[in-house]
């Protein structure tokens, strides 16, 4: 088990979990971007398509498992708990993010590994989450209202994708060979 990716995803499990604590604590989805929890829901979703097929081991299904539904349920949360939604502001969540998912498509059209529909999908997913962020920062930056909460989970998350990603690169440098990030 590679240690980074264990840190990686007991942060982001933890900020997850933080997150949806919080909006059901204060019954508030104030200072949340539900397009960028779309955005990383749609991530999972396409990045983890083959939970059914392949088997890699139990800790690697579980976290799939974790992070898809984790995702829905932050947006059914934003979307239909009937408290929850009164307070999600449509007014300050404006970013166009169907522009993303379609850069990020075109993207994973243009550059994968091979072309089939699931490396074309994993593809989209990795360039669609280092965008998935900004409707997040958008919406921060209107509101000019930052819950010192919001700003942490935003934080260790990107830092730990970061971690994630430089751990890869730094690999594939050291060894000379081409980056290859993980499935």
């Amino acid at each position: 088990m590679n240690i980074f990716r264990l840190a990686g995803d007991m942060t982001h499990l933890f900020s997850v979990l933080v997150l949806l604590l919080k909006i059901y604590a204060t019954k508030s989805c104030s200072g949340i971007s539900l397009k960028t929890q779309e955005l990383y829901a749609l991530v999972f979703l396409t990045r983890y398509l083959d939970l059914l097929t392949v088997f890699v081991s139990i800790y690697n299904s579980v976290m799939k498992v974790v992070f898809i539904s984790s995702s829905i349920a932050i947006v059914w949360c934003m979307r239909a708990h009937p408290l929850v939604r009164r307070t999600y502001d449509k007014e300050l969540d404006t970013f166009r993010h169907y522009m993303l998912v379609g850069g990020s498509f075109l993207l994973a059209l243009i550059f994968h590994d091979e072309f089939t529909v699931r490396e074309v999908l994993w593809a989209f997913s990795i360039y669609l989450e280092a965008v998935a962020i900004l409707p997040q920062l958008v919406l921060l930056q209107r509101s000019r209202n930052v819950d010192n909460l919001t700003a942490w989970i935003a934080g260790i998350v990107q830092t730990a994708l970061y971690i994630d990603f430089f751990y890869y690169y730094f690999i594939s440098w050291k060894n000379n060979e081409k980056l290859k990030l993980p499935e």
